[in-house]
């Protein structure tokens, strides 16, 4: 996989992976912040993701169009299937405007049908369960993920936004490779002793994917009032950082993460980058953006050392920061589900 050797990469868990440092996740690709540009241009996007060797490449089978695009462009391009590591989800269903996810053998096997199709592939490289539906015991849904690993259509199981217990009670069933959970200066419940869910991981040697890196954008100073994140389809205006409340005091932190950024010759963006990526080999962010020269401004974050005395200020800093982040409002962050019986 020679377009890896572009980005710095480390062990991605224990099963003998190397992959970027930094993912491109494609949420965005699709619309979820704005209107998805015309085709031409997100296919020359995923053209500059690959010649700047961002091949680890993060997508949902809820995120839009997103799977139907990634099909247009391995089509155009199967020589490079090789090069990607492409990771995919299910289990998140938007039902009469609620989220309703499903983590059942049945709908695991009917989404991974669905997602090969669209994308046009035998496999995927990593599947992850989205959400837990808390009615489905983990191990019923990792056995099931076992068999579609059997039949080729998946190579490595990963999980998003479960509990400490939950990764431990599906490891038990199969190694887990990877978890996705919302990581950022802004967010780090990932490291509280209530949640564990670090320390499991570590334990466990599962790699740590990060969403939302920068919090929504939030974290890069562009984005200050409500209108800015008001646009059509831009669903951020929810986000409890942008409450009335919440919001000049939240202004004061960013500022002062902006006057540290400025000071090392970088941006806001690279900045909370470069301190994700401080926190361990064994972490991997997966900022998105629909624009090339973001991207290349997100990679050059690998190359940004943060000092100890920068670490310590980092924190104190984030720690003024008011506003729950959103996913812990939807009832299923950190996700339990019952024993298996």
């Amino acid at each position: 996989m020679a377009a890896l050797s572009k980005v710095p990469t480390r062990a991605f868990g224990k099963l003998g992976l190397e992959l970027p440092r930094l993912g491109f996740g494609l949420m965005n690709t699709s619309g979820t912040y704005n209107l998805p540009p015309p085709d031409s241009e997100r296919l020359s996007l995923l053209d500059h993701a690959y010649s700047k060797g961002q091949v680890f490449w993060d997508t949902a089978d809820e995120y839009g169009d997103s799977e139907d695009l990634l099909g247009k462009w391995f089509a155009a391009n199967p020589e490079k299937r090789k090069d990607i590591f492409l990771a995919t989800k299910f289990g998140i269903r938007i039902i009469d405007g609620k989220l309703n996810p499903s983590s059942s053998p049945e709908y695991c096997r009917q989404a991974i049908e669905k997602s090969l199709k669209r994308l046009g592939l035998p496999y995927v490289d990593l599947y992850y369960i989205h959400r837990l539906d808390k009615v489905t015991p983990i191990e019923k849904t990792v056995q099931t993920m076992v068999e579609l690993k059997n039949e080729g259509k998946i190579k490595h199981l990963g999980i998003s936004e479960c509990s400490a217990e939950s990764l431990r009670r599906a490891h038990a069933v199969h190694p887990i490779t990877a978890i996705q959970i919302e990581y950022s200066l802004f967010c780090r419940e990932i490291e509280s002793p209530k949640t564990k869910l670090l320390e499991t991981a570590r334990e466990l040697g599962v790699a740590v994917v990060c969403y939302s890196p920068l919090g929504n954008g939030f974290l890069t100073g562009r984005y200050r009032t409500v209108e800015d994140v008001s646009g059509p389809g831009d669903r951020r205006k929810v986000l409890p950082w942008y409450a009335p409340d919440n919001l000049t005091k939240n202004l004061v932190v960013l500022d002062k993460i902006a006057e540290i950024a400025k000071a090392k010759g970088i941006t806001s963006a690279q900045l909370a980058l470069a301190w994700l990526l401080a926190q361990g080999d064994d972490i991997f962010p997966i900022p998105g953006t629909s624009n090339s020269k973001r991207l290349d401004e997100n990679l050059a974050s690998a190359s940004v050392t943060i000092t100890e005395e920068e670490e310590k200020i980092l924190r104190q800093l984030a720690n003024e920061v008011v506003g729950e982040r959103f996913q812990s409002r939807t009832g299923f962050a950190y996700g339990d589900t019952p024993p298996l019986e």
